[in-house]
């Protein structure tokens, strides 16, 4: 299955809410970063926040480039038989100059109906004023 590009007037698939309420759009969360890679995320839950949606709609090429060097893949495959149906980040927080962990838990369908939920805490760290993700646990 290929990568999914959405409305950018619909909201974005990470859920995050405006201060008036409400889901953002695609285009003003997280389409910013996927659709153009010289944009950089601002803290690590955004990026963590972006790369959920990059799960989401398939796109493994961003997926890749926001991992950290030391532990990037050599290649990546999105699953198509998930579709991921939620995300609630639990905590962030900054854990030194240049690292921060993001805890979350997305929900997701598998191919069959089976529903079930990953639960994560993500390590970031930041490269030349660009956040990667390092590598994560599953709690």
């Amino acid at each position: 299955m290929t990568a999914r590009h959405p409305d950018p007037d619909a909201g974005c698939p990470c859920g995050r809410s405006s201060s008036f309420g409400g889901v953002l759009t695609y285009a003003r969360c997280c389409g910013r970063y996927l659709d153009d890679p010289g944009t950089p995320t601002p803290d690590a839950e955004s990026l963590m926040r972006s790369r959920y949606t990059a799960y989401a709609l398939r796109r493994d090429d961003y997926v890749l480039a926001t991992w950290d060097e030391s532990t990037r893949p050599a290649a990546l495959r999105i699953d198509p038989a998930l579709l991921w149906t939620g995300l609630r980040v639990l905590s962030a927080r900054t854990t030194g100059p240049d690292t921060a962990e993001v805890t979350f838990e997305a929900g997701y369908t598998e191919r069959g109906g089976r529903t079930d939920r990953l639960r994560e805490r993500s390590r970031f760290t930041r490269r030349e004023g660009r956040w990667t993700y390092r590598d994560g646990s599953v709690t």
